[in-house]
């Protein structure tokens, strides 16, 4: 057995599942001959209670990234990951992340390392629901052609609750008592957080280089009951949708609120999850659809990455 050491950035709702995945895929991990470490795990407050294994070295000191053989980081938020995460990544090791803000807005500073192989993040976009894997690899044998996709479960629970009657604020309210938004909850349904997976999404079959400032954003906000009611009249149903597609020479990159056909795959696949619709001239149409946020379904493709770089692939390359 050779022992691999983790570090851990955050251990809020996604860090304190990836720690008890760790602990219950010990099975996986023998059978790698495999034993995980966990050198650190970088909170605010080491004294607060969490649900952590026994054990488990909380920590306000970040000194054990030196000591770590890889970087988990599950904190979110842009300047501090970043500030941590690029001299760690400089050193040649590799880090797993979630972090779409980060990666969408800070391409410049990371780019690098992701060509380097040393960036894995497929539960930047769709959680546990693997898209970027497919997108990076098998997928680009194919001439990709338009992609579409429902990607905030948050403006998906709120736009079905306003299907069965709910005025916009309160199905907000109510989404932020359930602890699906955020207070406030503009990066939700302002659409920053779709765009920000837009972007993530469009590096690997439309851009190597594509810019967050290039992703036109309009959110739920203004879709009122009679917006839904009339679509709902004419057999359609209202999603917030992230659409890439070609433009001319180049690539047309949007988020705004969308009325589709019942009987469109956004509608059927995503009516409660979400959903992703792949179009490419030698593939076709495929399908995605799936959790695409809470703790644990988060935590399976963080542990996942783990796994592939412990087996030897690398992290996700976006296009040269």
């Amino acid at each position: 057995m050779r022992t691999v050491t983790v570090g851990l950035l955050g251990c809020g709702t996604v860090g304190q599942q990836v720690l008890r995945l760790l602990e219950r895929r010990r099975d996986i991990f023998d059978n790698l001959g495999v034993r995980i470490e966990v050198t650190g795990v970088l909170v605010r407050d080491a004294a607060r209670e969490r649900d952590v294994p026994p054990g488990t070295p909380l920590t306000s000191d970040p000194a054990f990234l030196g000591e770590s053989s890889v970087l988990v980081e599950a904190l979110g938020g842009i300047d501090h990951p970043l500030a941590l995460l690029l001299p760690y990544l400089r050193s040649g090791r590799p880090v797993i992340t979630a972090n779409k803000a980060l990666l969408a807005e800070c391409w410049d500073d990371l780019r690098e390392h992701a060509l380097a192989g040393r960036l894995y993040y497929e539960a930047s976009v769709m959680a546990g629901t693997p898209v970027i894997g497919p997108m990076s690899t098998v997928l680009r044998a194919s001439t990709f052609t338009r992609l579409q996709a429902v990607l905030n479960g948050t403006c998906n629970y709120i736009l079905t609750q306003m299907e069965g009657g709910k005025a916009y604020a309160d199905a907000l309210a109510q989404a932020q008592a359930l602890g699906y938004a955020e207070d406030p909850p503009t990066l939700d349904v302002g659409g920053f957080d779709t765009a920000h997976k837009l972007t993530v999404l469009a590096r690997f079959c439309a851009d190597g280089n594509f810019p967050y400032s290039a992703v036109e954003v309009r959110g739920i906000e203004d879709v009122t009951l009679e917006d839904v009611a009339q679509a709902r009249a004419a057999g359609e149903r209202i999603k917030l949708v992230a659409e890439l597609r070609r433009e001319g020479e180049g690539w047309h990159a949007s988020v705004s609120p969308r009325r589709l056909p019942v009987t469109h795959a956004l509608c059927n696949e995503g009516a409660s999850r979400n959903a992703m619709v792949y179009e490419g001239e030698e593939c076709g149409a495929l399908i995605f659809a799936g959790g695409g946020a809470g703790g644990m379904v988060t935590a399976s493709a963080m542990v996942g990455d783990l796994l592939d770089w412990l087996i030897g692939f690398p992290g996700h390359v976006p296009l040269h």
